[in-house]
């Protein structure tokens, strides 16, 4: 059995951190949104650097240690990556298609600006709750009510933060999400108990953030005819808008109910909407295979413009130019910058976790817990903590579970209790930081940079506290005598010191 690193002082393991943040502000000062195109990722492995290089001159930990981590971090993402690619296949062909301009154009004369927020979160929320997937809600509804948010005239910021709120709770509550059944299994508590015990602290947050969203779109004022005109006229002249291309939609939704995996829904509602395209949008094929001048339609142009709509960046004229922006998207091309920034914060999170050093961060955080109210505190702060340094949601639901489950169960408490604080922080929090895998995600999907929407995605921001407010008050909080022996080892681990 190989034997384990040294455990670094929590002095010396905050170092990477420190110097990862100070990186962060000055490349995010320096680049601003464009920090997330390389100045994010350069900090990221200069974070890592720091790490091994304290690691082996001080600890000597073999360089081995980081590889085979790194290796086991970067295949435990590996299928994130390709889903990462056939969401930006999907963006594409869903866009050229006309399945998301048709939403867009029938959803502007159906929708009012006073209940749109609220509406599009209630949305986002029950296709989610149904897919089990956050991210693929985002990737399909969530684009088009961006783009019906936009026609509308109401605030982008505002709508991404209705629909990342939605996605999430959905995500968050239904059977067939992956970090839910995460969360349950490396607990060890049942799935439906886990689902129903996070109804305490997941329903009043969800509320909250609708009454929020209510009252946010009774500000807005009716959109104007003429504002609807601009987008509905630019869009028809543009493309073939037919309801027959929300067959698309309809049948991915029939793959979701039937359980089937997120990345072979991605990729057939991808042909499905490349099929539509063939059928209905020849003329933009045409256009864009031939960079944007007059030519006929034949299958030459037919093909290459399909297989520029996935892989590549497209651009149409509809004679308006912030419609125009809308409808643009980046195919697989325009997911790279954010599979970069997802290896290098990877390789970063498995440098910490082989030097020991997010061990030693959170043993300093656990000996601070002194009742209930700290123990799931400090749950929360280290879940949280771990989605900034690690960079992944999944990885810090696994940490997270195993720093504290002794703690947990020598105090007495259950494990559902654990399980629902780790999806209170870890799951929610992770598309709230820039170059956490969700996060670099969700803002490259739609578009508007995570600090941007941060303030508003409610849901999210809420839930990490609804968790301590109900450990606070102790609602439905059992707990039963620790072990005598489990009792004296907490008591005693507490007693050490903390450098």
């Amino acid at each position: 059995m190989k034997e384990k690193a040294p455990l670094p002082r929590p002095i010396i393991a905050v170092i990477p951190v420190v110097v990862l943040i100070c990186f962060l502000a000055i490349v995010i000062t320096i680049f601003g949104s464009d920090s997330l195109s390389g100045g994010s990722q350069v900090s990221l492995l200069m974070g890592m650097a720091v790490c091994v290089c304290i690691s082996m001159a001080f600890y000597s930990v073999p360089w081995s240690t980081f590889e085979e981590q790194i290796k086991k971090t970067l295949g435990g993402v590996s299928i994130t990556l390709l889903i990462l690619l056939c969401v930006g296949m999907l963006s594409g062909s869903w866009m050229i298609s006309g399945i998301v301009p048709t939403l867009i154009y029938y959803g502007v004369q159906i929708m009012s600006p006073q209940f749109f927020f609220v509406s599009v979160c209630i949305i986002c929320a029950l296709v989610s709750l149904l897919s089990g997937s956050s991210w693929t809600t985002i990737a399909t509804i969530g684009v088009a009510l961006l783009g019906i948010g936009h026609a509308l005239g109401v605030s982008e910021a505002w709508t991404v933060g209705a629909i990342i709120s939605g996605a999430y709770f959905g995500d968050k509550m239904s059977p067939l999400s992956d970090t839910t059944i995460l969360a349950s299994s490396v607990t060890g508590t049942d799935l439906f108990t886990h689902i129903r015990y996070m109804t305490l602290t997941t329903a009043p947050t969800f509320i909250i953030t609708l009454i929020i969203f209510f009252f946010a779109g009774l500000g807005h004022g009716e959109t104007t005819s003429l504002q609807v005109s601009h987008y509905t006229e630019g869009l028809e002249q543009t493309f073939h808008i037919s309801l027959w291309t929300l067959l698309v939609p309809l049948l991915t939704g029939v793959l979701i109910a039937r359980r089937v995996p997120s990345l072979i829904v991605l990729f057939l509602s991808s042909v499905m909407a490349g099929i539509v395209e063939l059928i209905l949008q020849p003329h933009i094929l045409t256009e864009i295979a031939s960079g944007g001048k007059m030519a006929d339609v034949s299958t030459y142009h037919l093909i290459k413009g399909l297989a520029v709509t996935y892989y590549g960046s497209t651009a149409v004229d509809t004679g308006n130019t912030s419609l125009n922006e809308l409808i643009s998207t980046g195919g697989m091309a325009g997911m790279l910058n954010t599979i970069w920034l997802i290896l290098c914060a990877m390789c970063f999170g498995a440098a910490m976790v082989a030097s020991r050093m997010i061990e030693s961060l959170t043993r300093v955080i656990v000996r601070f817990v002194r009742n209930r109210f700290s123990l799931v505190s400090s749950t929360v702060g280290t879940g949280i903590f771990l989605n900034i340094t690690t960079g992944d949601q999944f990885i810090s639901i696994v940490l997270n579970a195993d720093i504290y489950k002794d703690v947990y169960r020598k105090q007495g408490y259950e494990s559902r209790l654990l399980s629902r604080t780790c999806e209170d922080s870890a799951t929610v929090t992770s598309v709230l930081i820039p170059w956490n895998t969700c996060g670099m995600t969700q803002s490259t999907i739609l578009g508007v940079p995570t600090l941007t929407y941060l303030p508003y995605c409610f849901f999210n921001l809420i839930s990490p506290l609804m968790s301590m407010i109900v450990a606070a008050v102790g609602w439905r909080i059992r707990r039963q005598q620790p072990p005598e022996t489990d009792q004296q080892t907490l008591e005693q681990d507490s007693m050490k010191p903390e450098f």
